[in-house]
């Protein structure tokens, strides 16, 4: 189910179902509000997004209202998620689905939110979207493609193609607006050779992984799985997590997989990440595409879970079409 698209003049509602707005300083919500509004956006705040607890959070009955409350206001048209963390998780048996399938509507987040982008595909069967934050539009330089996405994504109908951005960073540009380091982006990386289509499932790979065994783990039968992760999953890790993965049930089904890039810190090469790929047997008949602009790195795409993506690993040629969002 794909809800209706976001337009100029629409309101969108930030909440906070990880940890709180209470740490976005005002200078970056300024720049992020100033962001939104310049695509059209009317920024809107829920009731509890300020309050904050020893875990940078708040409680699970707030976060819940929140989301329940956003899903019911008409005047709503989609939610963004003011950052990441760690305990989306802590809402999933609390949340009314019914309430979601029966008011659908966007909402975009990554990094802990694919917690809930995932279990609400699963539970609704509403497309939800890994994209950024409310804090991520606070950045004043490098924002420009991370937006063109967002609108391709979240503002139009039309099947896109991912072209790689020219610069990436991996600063604490919160820190520093002005300071900013950014690296030449020289691509997308063939892993596994091959083409597939297939629903898009997954984000960050960590986090994804926490809903193993549970009733909320998306179904992986003919999904492109699209997995990224932080600076502190080193290439060890990574592997972990990913065999992890491998081993759940439908994972033969798996039509091929897409990695976004590494940050500096997880001390993953190329060199590595080929290695634990094709030490995979389960990962040997599918395409592999790596490098791609989403993760905890900038800028970023906005992709669809459950959304339709058709991929092309060659050599020569990388392709990735998002066909139905």
């Amino acid at each position: 189910m794909i809800t209706n698209k976001l337009k100029a003049g629409d309101e969108i509602r930030v909440i906070a179902p990880a940890r709180s707005l209470g740490i976005i300083d005002e200078s970056t919500r300024n720049i992020a509000n100033k962001c939104l509004e310049k695509m059209g956006l009317k920024v809107t705040f829920s009731k509890n997004c300020e309050e904050i607890d020893e875990f940078s959070s708040s409680s699970i009955q707030s976060r819940v209202d929140d989301l329940h409350e956003a899903f019911l206001d008409d005047n709503v048209k989609g939610i963004l998620t003011v950052i990441g963390g760690f305990n989306s998780n802590q809402l999933l048996d609390y949340i009314d689905y019914d309430i979601i399938k029966n008011n659908p509507k966007i909402i975009c987040g990554y990094s802990d939110i694919t917690i809930l982008s995932n279990t609400i595909y699963k539970m609704t069967d509403l497309v939800t979207y890994s994209g950024p934050h409310y804090s991520t539009f606070g950045m004043e330089k490098g924002i420009e493609y991370t937006m063109d996405y967002f609108k391709k994504c979240l503002m139009s109908e039309e099947e896109f193609e991912l072209i790689p951005s020219k610069n990436w960073s991996d600063d604490m540009w919160f820190l520093d607006q002005d300071n900013r380091k950014f690296y030449e982006n020289k691509g997308y990386i063939t892993i596994n050779k091959g083409s597939a289509k297939g629903k898009i499932v997954g984000g960050n790979l960590c986090t994804l992984n926490l809903l193993q065994g549970t009733k909320y783990m998306p179904d992986l039968k003919d999904k492109i799985v699209f997995i990224e992760d932080t600076s502190s999953s080193f290439p060890e890790e990574f592997d972990r997590d990913l065999q992890s993965l491998i081993h759940q049930p439908d994972f033969d089904k798996v039509k091929g997989i897409v990695i976004g890039r590494f940050q500096l810190g997880s001390q993953m090469t190329t060199e590595k990440l080929m290695k634990i790929i094709k030490t995979k047997k389960e990962l040997n008949n599918i395409p592999v595409i790596a490098g791609v602009d989403f993760g905890h790195t900038t800028p970023h795409i906005t992709f669809p879970i459950g959304g339709e993506v058709e991929i092309l690993a060659n050599d020569d040629c990388n392709k990735i079409i998002i066909t139905k969002h």
